[in-house]
C-alpha cells in the first residue's frame, strides 16, 4: 500500500495550481493524515473529493513519535492513505515527516504528488542562486540566538556561494526582517517572498543596505527569506 504525500495550496483553488493526475488521487482515497481535520475537509471538498465520505485523523506538532505508528492502519488494512499539511507541502516544515519516516520503517511506499512549494516558488522569483541552496528551516526565537543563526547562514553563503532558504512564523515576519537589516553586510541581497500563490502575492530582492532604506511592514503573511552573501 501507498501512503500519498500531497500539496496543499495556500490561495489558489486546488484546480488551478493542483495538476490533473494529483485531483484525481485525492478523489481516490478515503483515508487521510492531516493537521486540522476542519481545514483538510474544506481542501477535499474545494478538490472536488466528498469530504463526508472520508476518514480523516489529526497529526500535530504536539502528536508523539510513539503515537504515530497507529495512524498507518489504513495501509495495514491495505488501502491508501493521504497526507495533508495545513498549506504547503507535508514533511517539509511540518510534522507529517514523523509519517513519511513510520510508513518507511513498516515496509510500505511513500509517493510524493505534484504541487506547489514555497520554498522552490521564492527560489524561482529571487534570483538567487539556484545552484547551490540550503532550506534551513526555522530560526531561533530569542533575538540574541536569531542574530547570531543568520551571522552563521550569511558566512556559510559567502563561503559556499549558496542561497540560505528560511521561513518564521507569520507573527515574527518584521522581528525577523529586522534581525536581518541588523545582522547582515549592506552587499548582502535578500529576498522576502510573501503570500505566495495568492492575490496579494509579492517577491522583492535587494541588497540590505537598499532594504535598510525603506524597510516594508510584511505583517502576518506567510512569508520566506532568502539570502546570498556577496564575496568581499
Amino acid at each position: 500500500m501507498i501512503l500519498y504525500a500531497i500539496p496543499t495550496p495556500l490561495g489558489a483553488t486546488p484546480a488551478e495550481s493542483l495538476p490533473a493526475p494529483t485531483l484525481e488521487r485525492i478523489r481516490e482515497l478515503v483515508d487521510f493524515v492531516a493537521e486540522n481535520a476542519k481545514t483538510a475537509r474544506a481542501f477535499l471538498s474545494a478538490a472536488g473529493a466528498k469530504p463526508r465520505d472520508v476518514s480523516i485523523t489529526e497529526l500535530s506538532e504536539h502528536t508523539s513519535a510513539a503515537e504515530v505508528p497507529r495512524l498507518l492502519q489504513p495501509l495495514r488494512e491495505g488501502r491508501p492513505l493521504g497526507l495533508l499539511s495545513e498549506a504547503g507541502c507535508p514533511a517539509i516544515a511540518d510534522p507529517g515527516a514523523l509519517l513519511v519516516d513510520a510508513a518507511y520503517r513498516e515496509g510500505f511506499r511513500v509517493v510524493p504528488l505534484v504541487g506547489p512549494s514555497s520554498i522552490t516558488l521564492a527560489l524561482m522569483g529571487s534570483g538567487l542562486e539556484g545552484q547551490r541552496f540550503a532550506f534551513c528551516g526555522y530560526l531561533p526565537r530569542d533575538a540574541s540566538e536569531r542574530l547570531k543563526r543568520i551571522r552563521e547562514l550569511e558566512a556559510r553563503s559567502r563561503k559556499e556561494t549558496e542561497t540560505e532558504i528560511f521561513i518564521e512564523t507569520p507573527y515574527r515576519n518584521d522581528a525577523m526582517l529586522a534581525s536581518l537589516l541588523e545582522a547582515c553586510a549592506p552587499t548582502t541581497r535578500l529576498c522576502v517572498a510573501a503570500d505566495l500563490t495568492l492575490p496579494s502575492e509579492s517577491i522583492a530582492t535587494k541588497a540590505i543596505a537598499q532594504w535598510r532604506r525603506a524597510p516594508p511592514v510584511i505583517g502576518k503573511r506567510p512569508a520566506v527569506f532568502l539570502l546570498l552573501a556577496q564575496h568581499r
